[in-house]
């Protein structure tokens, strides 16, 4: 597996813990544990850009992978 194809799935992976978290934070009905989750998934929606501007310099550095 390439390096791309690892940051990808990495991202694909942290995309669908940001969206359990938010889950979790509109079902919860403990307001600090409501704060708790939506902080985390503020957290990791940072980490998530992150990959995705580092997904987008590979795919501009090396083009065959764009798209991959």
């Amino acid at each position: 597996m390439s390096t791309i194809a690892k940051v990808k799935q990495t991202l694909a992976t942290i995309k669908g813990a940001e969206s359990t978290l938010e889950i979790y934070s509109l079902q919860e009905r403990n307001n600090q544990a409501k704060e708790v989750y939506s902080e985390a998934a503020r957290e990791i929606n940072k980490i998530k850009r992150d990959l995705e501007k580092r997904i987008g310099t590979m795919e501009f550095e090396e083009p065959q992978y764009k798209g991959n």
